[in-house]
């Protein structure tokens, strides 16, 4: 094996690949934007007990009389937003960052819904958090190496 192919293979998973993180949270949003819409095209009343042990009473009064009586749209608007994000994180660049503090906050608002959904959110914040600090990371060294590439193109065409 020749020492190329060597430190190819032994490379940090991160540097071969420095935005997977960001494209398998993306795609992960975009599939369950698609979960919801079969739930609410399904049954809205899947959601019904959603919010019976929010942290707060007006999480579950709020719950019960402005989203479940219009359940269909507040899971097409639910749909909509991950779709969003999911598309955000996916075109990278500019979009990125707007998409990494949508998923982020998303979760955090997950924690209103009571302890229940902190065995998801929390895990779910850590990895989030790490990725979206990797990902900005490696887009600014991107960034910069662009600009450094082309100060030097531009220094080659004016010599």
């Amino acid at each position: 094996m020749t020492q190329a192919v060597q430190d190819r293979v032994l490379a940090a998973p991160g540097r071969r690949h420095p935005h997977l993180g960001r494209q398998l949270v993306g795609g992960f949003y975009l599939v369950m934007g698609g979960v919801h819409l079969g739930l609410v095209s399904a049954d809205t009343g899947v959601y019904r007990t959603f919010a019976d042990e929010a942290l707060f009473g007006f999480v579950r009064d709020g719950w019960a009389d402005i989203v479940m009586p219009h359940m269909a749209v507040w899971g097409l608007l639910l749909m909509a937003g991950e779709i969003t994000l999911g598309t955000l994180l996916l075109v990278g660049g500019r979009a990125a960052p707007w998409g990494w503090a949508g998923v982020i906050a998303f979760h955090l608002l997950l924690l209103l819904f009571g302890f229940w959904a902190w065995a998801w959110a929390v895990p779910a914040l850590v990895v989030l958090v790490l990725l979206a600090r990797h990902d900005l990371r490696v887009a600014a060294e991107e960034a910069a190496g662009t600009d450094d590439n082309r100060k030097h193109d531009v220094e080659e065409v004016a010599a």
